[in-house]
C-alpha cells in the first residue's frame, strides 16, 4: 500500500484556520528565500534552493535539490522566528500538510521545537516521503507538543541525491480532546491502578521471561538456580496462556538458567549459553557457561539446537541489530573466566559467525551488560549489568560495531555501584533517551541506591544528566515493613515500557537478594519526573523476578529467589489506571499485518485514536531487556475511524520482528494490541539499515573523548570465583550467605546469624574447615546452632 494512494485525495483532518505564514512561497524575502522560510541543513553535500514557477498552486514552489552528497542534508524550514514560526500549546496536536513531486526516495518530513528555556532544537521526523512524479499532498499529525515548548517549525529534508519540490504548506490544531471519562473503579484504584495475584502458580522458577507474538508467555527455568535439579539433568521450560490461565510444560533440552536470549525477526526466540556448572563447595570455581545455542519454535513449541557459539557466555548480552543480526558480549566461559570476545549469529545464515568473522575489541564487558542498539547502528553501552564492579572507564560507552572503537561517555553517577541496575530507552525511540535506574554492589553490599541518570544519544556529545531520584517504598528487613528512608532505594528493579508512553517501574530490593521493597511509580518521559505512590505488588520481588506487558495493556509479574535459595511461584497481574477509566478504543482493522520500513499502513479504529505505536515483546531476565522499545507512528488522520500509520525507514531504530501495535486515545486509554510483523527480506534489511537519513548521523558524532585504544588478543579476562557476591564456605551453591553483611549487622556470629535467621536461611553446613564469617565456632560443621551463639 503506498503512501501516494492513500494520501492522494486525503483531506485535512481539521478546519482551523493554516498557521503557516507565506504557505505557498508568494510573497518574497528580503534575501534569496521568500518570506517567512529559510535555508537549512548540514553535513557534506552540494546543494541548490531554488524558488521556481513549477508551482502546484500559484505562481512559486519550493525546489531542493542534492547533486552530491557524503553525509547531512538540506531543507526549506519555516524561519525560527516570533513572527513567521507557528505559535502552539503545549499537550495540543496540529495536522501538517503540503504537496510535493520528488526524484528522489531520501526526503522526510523534520520538525523543530522552540523550548521556552533551551531554544530551539531538532524534534522528531515524521515520516519519509515515496517518490512522487506528479504533485502529491501529504499529511501527518504531530505527537502532543512537549512542555515549554512555545512554536515549532518544519520542513522536508532531502538526504540523497535528488531533489524534492514543496507547495500549499498548511498547518491546523486538531479540536481539542474531550474530558476524561469518568473513573470505572474505586477512586484509589483509578489513581494507583491495582495488583491480583493469581489463583494458579507458576510451576517453573523462572528466572527468563519471553512474551511470544501469539501472546503467550515463555517462561526459561533451566536448573532454576537449584543445583539438585541441576545434578539429576531436570531442565524445565513453561508457556504460560493468559487467555486460557494455562501452562504448558515443554521439553528442555539443557541447563539454559542464565543464558541469554532475543527475538528474531521471524519471531523465533534465540537462547544462547546457559549453566554448564555450579560453583564449587570451597569456591575455588565459579559459574560455567555453555557453549550451547537453541532456538525457540512458538508455532511448535519446540527447542531446536543450532550451532554452537565459540565459547561459554554465562550471563551474556543478547541486541538484535537492524538487518536481523544478533549481537552478543560478555559472560563466563566454560572455565569461570570472563569472555572478551564478541559473537554475532548471523540472521541470513541462521547460525554463530565463526570468530574470525566478527569484528573483536578483546574487551570483557561483565555479566549482562546492557547493550542498546542507537539509531545508526552503533551500541550504547548503558552501564547497567550484573554481579562485578570496578570495571576501567567511565562506566557507559558507544561501540561501533563497524569501526571496532568503544569511546567512554561521561556522567554516570555511582558506576560502581549499579549492579543489578535497569536500563531502558524511553518512549518514543525516535528520541534516542535512555534512563538507568538504581543499583548496588554485590560484593560491598550497600543499601541499593535510589540514584537515576538520563542521556540523550541525539546530542553530539552525549553524556548521562542526573534524573529525579526513585521514588521510595516500604521495605521489609525481616521483621515487618517499614518506610523507606534517606537515600535507600534498590537494585534487580523491573522497568516496563506502557502503552501511554510511560515506564512502569516496580519490585526490588535493599540488599543482594535480600530486603524487597514495595513500591511502584510511573516514570514520565515527556516530564522526566516520577509519579509516585502506585499501588505495589504484594509479592516481593527481588533477584531472578521480571515484569512485561501482555497485549491486553496489562502488567505480569514473576520470580523472586532470595539469598536463602527458595523461589516465589506466585503471579501478580497488574492493572494500570488507563484500564480503568472507561471503554478502550478498539483497532478494528489492519490492513496487511506485513509491515515494510518507510511503508504507510492503513487501520480502522472504532473511535477516534491520539496516538499509535509499536512495542517490541518483552525478552527479560535480571533487570535487563536491552531490546525493549517503543516506537511512535506518526498518524496521518483520514476521519475520525481510519488512520494512516507512518512506519520508520530506519529498522535501527525497529528492529525487524513482531511488535505490539497499540491505539491510544486523548485520555490515554490503550486499545487491546494487534500484532504486525515488520520487516524486509533480510538483504533488503541490510540495505535500508545502511541508506542515509535525515539526522541519524549527525548523532553522538562528536564524541569529546576519543576512542580507547582496543587490547591485544587474548583468551579471557580474569574473574573472580566471588563475582557473583556469595561466600561459597557455606550452603550450597544454590543459597547465596553475602560476602558482605548489610549494615548496620555487626561483624560479629551472633549479629550475622540474626540476620541470616531473620531472612530464613536455616542451619547451612559449612564447606571444608574454612569458617571466614565466623558462623560456626563450635566447629561442629553447622552454622549458627546454641554452641555457636554461646561462643
Amino acid at each position: 500500500m503506498t503512501a501516494g494512494l492513500l494520501l492522494a485525495a486525503q483531506q485535512p483532518a481539521a478546519a482551523g484556520p493554516n498557521l503557516v505564514k507565506n504557505p505557498g512561497f508568494e510573497t518574497p524575502g528580503s534575501g534569496d528565500m521568500p518570506f517567512c522560510w529559510a535555508k537549512s541543513g548540514w553535513g557534506d553535500n552540494d546543494f541548490t534552493f531554488t524558488t521556481t514557477t513549477d508551482a502546484h498552486t500559484g505562481s512559486a514552489a519550493m525546489r531542493v535539490e542534492l547533486t552530491r552528497r557524503v553525509d547531512g542534508d538540506r531543507k526549506a524550514l519555516i524561519t525560527e522566528s516570533t513572527a513567521c514560526a507557528p505559535h502552539v500549546v503545549p499537550e495540543r496536536q496540529y495536522d501538517l500538510s503540503f504537496w510535493y513531486k520528488s526524484t528522489t526516495p531520501n526526503t522526510a518530513l523534520t520538525l523543530f521545537r522552540r523550548d521556552t528555556t533551551a531554544g530551539w532544537q531538532y524534534w522528531t521526523d515524521l515520516r519519509t516521503l515515496p517518490m512522487e512524479g506528479d504533485w502529491t499532498r501529504s499529511e501527518v499529525r504531530t505527537p502532543a507538543i512537549p512542555p515549554d515548548t512555545d512554536q515549532i517549525t518544519w520542513g522536508v529534508s532531502v538526504f540523497g541525491t535528488g531533489s524534492v519540490t514543496t507547495d500549499d504548506y498548511a498547518m491546523e490544531e486538531v479540536a481539542p480532546p474531550p474530558p476524561d471519562p469518568v473513573c470505572t473503579a474505586t477512586a484509589e484504584e483509578c489513581a494507583k491502578g491495582r495488583w491480583e495475584v493469581l489463583p494458579t502458580r507458576n510451576p517453573v522458577r523462572s528466572v527468563h521471561s519471553v512474551v511470544l507474538h501469539n501472546g503467550k508467555v515463555l517462561l526459561i527455568a533451566g536448573s532454576g538456580n537449584d543445583p539438585a535439579m541441576f545434578q539429576a539433568g531436570t531442565f524445565t521450560t513453561a508457556v504460560y496462556d493468559p487467555v486460557a490461565g494455562t501452562y504448558q510444560d515443554i521439553p528442555t533440552p539443557a541447563d539454559m538458567f542464565c543464558a541469554g536470549h532475543v527475538q528474531l525477526s521471524d519471531g523465533r526466540v534465540l537462547v544462547m549459553s546457559g549453566n554448564k556448572g555450579y560453583p564449587s563447595a570451597d569456591g575455588s570455581i565459579g559459574y560455567q557457561g555453555l557453549k550451547d545455542s537453541y532456538v525457540f519454535d512458538p508455532e511448535t513449541e519446540t527447542y531446536t539446537r543450532t550451532n554452537d557459539m565459540n565459547g561459554g557466555h554465562w550471563y551474556p548480552s543478547a541486541t538484535i541489530l537492524g538487518n536481523g543480526d544478533v549481537i552478543s558480549f560478555g559472560g563466563l566461559k566454560e572455565d569461570s573466566t570472563g569472555n572478551v570476545t564478541a559473537e554475532k549469529f548471523s540472521a541470513a545464515e541462521n547460525r554463530w559467525l565463526p570468530l574470525h568473522q566478527v569484528n573483536q575489541t578483546w574487551s570483557f564487558w561483565g555479566l549482562y551488560p546492557s547493550m542498546i542498539l542507537m539509531q545508526d547502528g552503533r551500541l550504547f553501552y548503558s552501564g547497567s549489568h550484573v554481579f562485578g564492579n570496578g570495571t576501567p572507564g567511565t562506566g557507559a560507552s558507544i561501540y561501533d560495531y563497524d569501526a571496532n572503537t568503544i569511546t567512554d561517555v561521561p556522567g554516570l553517577r555511582n558506576k560502581d555501584q549499579r549492579d543489578e541496575s535497569a536500563s531502558v530507552l524511553l518512549p518514543p525511540a525516535q528520541d534516542q533517551r535512555v534512563l538507568t535506574i538504581g543499583g548496588g554492589n554485590n560484593e560491598t553490599n550497600p543499601a541499593a541506591n535510589r540514584t537515576t541518570d538520563i542521556i540523550d544519544l541525539k546530542q553530539p556529545d552525549p553524556r548521562y544528566t542526573a534524573g529525579p531520584p526513585l521514588p521510595q517504598g516500604l521495605v521489609d528487613q525481616g521483621q515487618g515493613k517499614r518506610p523507606q528512608t534517606g537515600d535507600e532505594g534498590k537494585m534487580y528493579v523491573s522497568a516496563v515500557l506502557l502503552p501511554d508512553g510511560k515506564v512502569l517501574e516496580t519490585g526490588g530490593g535493599l540488599h543482594d537478594r535480600a530486603d524487597p521493597v514495595y513500591e511502584a511509580s510511573f516514570f514520565d518521559p515527556v516530564t522526566d519526573t516520577y509519579e509516585p505512590g502506585l499501588a505495589a505488588d504484594p509479592i516481593p520481588r527481588t533477584y531472578h523476578s521480571s515484569a512485561f506487558l501482555l497485549p491486553d495493556g496489562r502488567v505480569m509479574a514473576v520470580g523472586d529467589n532470595p539469598g536463602n535459595g527458595t523461589y516465589n511461584h506466585n503471579v501478580s497481574i497488574y492493572t494500570p489506571p488507563y484500564l480503568l477509566k472507561g471503554p478502550r478504543p478498539r483497532i478494528t482493522s489492519v490492513a496487511d499485518g506485513e509491515w515494510q520500513y518507510g511503508d504507510t499502513q492503513r487501520i480502522t479504529v472504532d473511535r477516534p485514536i491520539a496516538r499509535a505505536e509499536l512495542i517490541r515483546p518483552a525478552a527479560v531476565t535480571h533487570s535487563s531487556d536491552p531490546n525493549q522499545r517503543f516506537v511512535d507512528l506518526p498518524m496521518s488522520v483520514v476521519d475520525d475511524t481510519t488512520i494512516d500509520l507512518n512506519v520508520t525507514s530506519n529498522p535501527n531504530l525497529a528492529p525487524p520482528g513482531w511488535y505490539m501495535l497499540f491505539g491510544v486515545d486523548a485520555a490515554g486509554i490503550p486499545s487491546v494490541a494487534e500484532w504486525v510483523h515488520l520487516g524486509a527480506p533480510s538483504a533488503a534489511a541490510r540495505a535500508a539499515q545502511h541508506a542515509p537519513s535525515a539526522h541519524v548521523h549527525d548523532f553522538a558524532g562528536d564524541l569529546g573523548t576519543p576512542p580507547k585504544k582496543n587490547g591485544r588478543k587474548r583468551d579471557s579476562a580474569p574473574v573472580s570465583p566471588k563475582i557473583a557476591g556469595c561466600d561459597r564456605n557455606y550452603g550450597t551453591a544454590g543459597v547465596c550467605v553475602p560476602l558482605a553483611f548489610p549494615a548496620p549487622v555487626k561483624a560479629t556470629t551472633k549479629s550475622r546469624c540474626d540476620w541470616l535467621a531473620a531472612h530464613g536461611y536455616g542451619r547451612l553446613k559449612v564447606n571444608g574447615k574454612r569458617d571466614p564469617l565466623r558462623l560456626d565456632p563450635d566447629r561442629d560443621g553447622r552454622t549458627c546452632g546454641k554452641g555457636d551463639l554461646r561462643r
